[in-house]
């Protein structure tokens, strides 16, 4: 009860604070230059600051997993067995210009009896350190030591001691682009939970509803573009090209997206550039999309297998075998049937707030809610069996 009334408290601080922290995010604003694509994910405001003490106050009203039993059975030999589940202990993050994050794992991991450490990215450092200092208070209020939450310095040497913390820290979560993720996985000596790039595809198929298929190409693309579940490349079916990709160039035109097509269907486009190979390989955060022409629903597969990031993957269809083709077939951690990609988020899948998006196979995949950070013990009891 203590962790979820300080979850509470903090996310008080930040609605009766949010002047203070507009304040330190525009100075972060005023010297990121003003054409990255980092500076939507970096820009707080009134409604994204409401948005993330909302998340917060999610969170601190779900049930806590930590100490709930998963399962138990009994053994013949008297062992009765239970499963149960019980915090890391110790939760590490390293995140680019993400200020929300800052809270995310904040909540999350107090409310699942978790400290964390947090090495924030220099582009967002007086933003984040702005946050800190009321989480902290918030800490403080509820009696708990404030060292449950921990901002580190904003510098390289602080991600390689968080690298390097043997014994003091359980799991290390990157969440950035594909660099980041890289080099915590190539550098960490202690476990990583790999949140993923994220370049996710929307098929059109050759039964699609094109006003369904422009509503949520539009959304995917244009709405946020510069987070992980924004689409990246369409795919087209060749039997509806011709009548599709021009009302899809009049959506982008007028969003201000830019296209890169594929020469196979270039000649479909008014204003379109040549993409290049690697166009497909690109997670843009940006108001820029792919475009390739397909055959059918196995060459889309085919293509999301190849060049995907395991992240989120749309079909927009009205035909029940294509669509049970593609979500059957596609390794990817979230697949969707006639729906945005943009979904792909722990309060939109009732989680509250998320860690982050994870693209593995191993412990969690998906959006990372609070159960995704607790492990498990199994705790065991008899009459004094021995094993024979």
């Amino acid at each position: 009860a203590t962790l979820g009334r300080a979850v509470t408290t903090a996310s008080r601080l930040l609605r009766t604070h949010a002047d203070s922290l507009l304040e330190a995010n525009a100075l972060d604003l005023a010297a990121m230059a003003a054409d990255s694509p980092l500076r939507d994910r970096l820009r707080l405001t009134p409604e994204r600051v409401a948005g993330i003490a909302s998340d917060m106050e999610a969170v601190a009203g779900l049930p806590a997993p930590q100490g709930t039993t998963i399962d138990e059975w009994t053994r013949p030999n008297g062992l009765s067995i239970r499963k149960v589940r019980v915090p890391f202990g110790v939760v590490g993050m390293i995140c680019e210009a993400r200020p929300n994050v800052t809270a995310d794992i904040f909540s999350l991991c107090l409310r699942t009896g978790n400290a964390c450490v947090l090495k924030g990215g220099s582009d967002a450092r007086r933003s984040n350190e702005a946050i800190a200092a009321l989480l902290h208070e918030a800490l403080r209020s509820e009696g708990i030591d404030p060292a449950a939450f921990t901002l580190l310095p904003s510098d390289h040497e602080a991600v390689a001691a968080l690298l390097g913390a043997v014994g003091y820290v359980d799991v290390v979560i990157p969440r950035g682009g594909a660099g980041l993720i890289r080099f915590v996985r190539e550098n960490a000596r202690i476990p990583v939970i790999e949140t993923g790039a994220g370049n996710c595809h929307i098929y059109v198929e050759k039964t699609a509803d094109f006003d369904m298929a422009r509503r949520i190409i539009e959304n995917a693309k244009v709405q946020r573009p510069a987070v992980c579940n924004a689409a990246e490349c369409l795919l087209c079916d060749r039997a509806v090209a011709a009548e599709f990709l021009p009302l899809f160039e009049e959506d982008m035109q007028r969003a201000g997206v830019e296209i890169r097509a594929d020469e196979n269907c270039i000649g479909y486009f008014k204003n379109a550039v040549l993409a290049a190979p690697e166009d497909f390989d690109t997670e843009y955060d940006d108001l820029i999309i792919s475009v390739k022409v397909v055959e059918n629903v196995r060459e889309a597969v085919d293509h999301i297998n190849r060049h995907g990031t395991k992240h989120s993957e749309a079909i927009v269809t009205r035909d029940d075998a294509a669509a049970k083709y593609f979500t059957e077939n596609i390794d990817a951690a979230v697949l969707y049937v006639n729906t945005s990609t943009r979904f792909t988020d722990g309060g939109e899948f009732g989680y509250g707030a998320e860690i982050g998006i994870s693209t593995q196979k191993l412990h969690a995949r998906g959006p990372m809610g609070l159960s995704a950070l607790t492990t498990v013990k199994y705790l065991v009891t008899s009459n004094g069996a021995v094993r024979k």
